[in-house]
């Protein structure tokens, strides 16, 4: 009988495998980013009240219906600055006649996704640039990023390979312009 040679795990295969496998506390968050397995503790309160109010202005004045989820976990692809990648969004928006979310697996590709939303904390630096490098080689349409240690809010469009080649941004308390498929402004004065 031929004994058949078992290709080596690679240290990503390695990597992949234990975050997979890793159980989390109840209300923490893992994510696999840049090579990085990254627990986040339950967010404070401003963070989730910022995402309850992008939420509510989405749903109440965005030109089409969306569904929004802010536990998706999205399983986006790898390549260039951005390493095979299991994000969870703080939000996450797509047009509510797909159905998206319904009889997802946890980890689901992005496809039909329209708009991520994040919402800074503890670690700034890896919204502002390791997910929003992921996001783009997703091709997701628009990243929404509520930064608040700079007090404003920036929308990246035009993704092509790592990065977006549009953005827009407005301090707190001013309003941003949602293109189409929201055709809305978000106003930000309630943002903390």
């Amino acid at each position: 009988m031929a004994m058949m040679a078992l290709e080596p795990e690679t240290q990503e295969d390695v990597l992949l495998e234990g975050f997979l496998a890793l159980e989390t506390p109840e209300g923490f968050r893992a994510e696999l980013i840049d090579g990085e397995i990254v627990v986040t503790p339950p967010p404070a309160g401003d963070h989730e009240d910022t995402i309850d109010l992008i939420a509510e202005q989405v749903y109440t004045k965005a030109a089409v219906r969306f569904s929004f989820s802010g536990h998706k976990g999205l399983l986006l692809p790898s390549g260039g600055k951005c390493p095979k990648a299991h994000l969870i969004p703080d939000g996450t928006f797509a047009p509510r006649e797909s159905r998206l979310f319904r009889g997802a697996e946890p980890w689901m590709p992005p496809d039909g996704v329209v708009m991520v939303a994040e919402v800074t904390s503890s670690r700034p630096e890896v919204d502002r640039g390791a997910k929003r490098h992921c996001y783009a080689r997703a091709l997701i349409p628009f990243y929404l990023l509520v930064d608040q240690e700079e007090k404003q809010v920036t929308l990246f469009s035009e993704p092509e390979r790592d990065d977006y080649h549009q953005a827009v941004w407005a301090p707190y308390g001013k309003p941003l312009t949602l293109p189409e498929p929201f055709d809305f402004e978000l106003d930000t004065s309630e943002f903390v």
